[in-house]
């Protein structure tokens, strides 16, 4: 096993600030997912926002294999499950669901979390597949306590999922997160209940359940980036940075008035 990173009280209060960045840019984009809006409209305006709040994009020019992602943030449509690519031939439509995924390097520490959301009204079985996966990212925190282990978030959040006919994703897992976007320990969205890492105080995960309606195997487009479902169902991503604490999990992905801080 890889050793986890235990961030100390400076460590957490600058995660907390990166964090909180994350949040405040995420919310920014949420009620701009609208029909007729394109992808790259939201991209550009995360990136001002990433800009005016003193932060940098952690995706722009994230390198995997010899390709290196296009922009500051990851807009994935319908069956398109994460890292799509902004574009400006993307255009939303009532019904749709879109995942933005918003990652920020602040003061030398990555805020990373993602939400799906709803343009429009959507049919039934898409309103069932947002709630079940904002309930499974719920209840895989409530699992993040200190001396459970990681396959408890696994497993609490596979057997809320596949109860209700849904499917998570495995060739996608979460993660720990500080001063890079990947440390360890992975966190699976599937998995065993008592096994993998034992939980410290002062760890901080990056919880992301990636559920879809149809069958859990994915795909990558040719873009080399895009991971789209086998099966063309519609797929749901959400995720919260969390710090583990003696007093329980603590969610550092919230968004707070760190707009008027900077700007003032």
């Amino acid at each position: 096993m890889s050793r986890i990173p235990i961030k100390d009280r400076d460590g957490i209060a600058r995660m907390r600030e990166a964090c909180a960045v994350a949040a405040t840019v995420l919310e920014q984009l949420k009620p701009l997912c609208r029909p007729g809006v394109t992808t790259q409209d939201l991209e550009e305006a995360g990136r001002d926002w990433i800009a005016r709040l003193g932060a940098r994009s952690a995706c722009f020019g994230y390198q995997h294999g010899a390709r290196r992602y296009p922009a500051h943030t990851c807009i994935s449509v319908n069956d398109e499950v994460v890292h799509g690519i902004p574009s400006l031939r993307r255009v939303l439509r009532e019904g749709d669901v879109v995942s933005l995924d918003v990652v920020v390097w602040y003061q030398g520490y990555i805020g990373d979390n993602a939400f799906t959301v709803p343009v429009g009204p959507v049919s039934p079985l898409i309103e069932k597949l947002l709630r079940i996966t904002r309930e499974a990212l719920d209840l895989g925190i409530r699992q993040a306590q200190v001396g459970n282990r990681i396959g408890d978030i696994s497993s609490t959040i596979q057997q809320h999922v596949e109860s209700h006919g849904f499917s998570v994703v495995r060739d996608m897992v979460g993660h720990g997160v500080g001063a890079a976007m990947h440390e360890p320990p992975e966190i699976p969205n599937f998995g065993r209940r008592g096994t993998g890492e034992r939980i410290k105080p002062g760890m901080t995960l990056a919880i992301e359940p990636m559920v879809n309606a149809g069958a859990y195997k994915t795909r990558t487009l040719s873009d080399g980036w895009t991971i789209v479902t086998a099966d063309g169902a519609p797929s749901a991503h959400y995720e919260h940075t969390v710090l583990t604490a003696d007093t329980g999990p603590e969610i550092l992905t919230v968004p707070r008035l760190v707009a008027a801080q900077v700007l003032s």
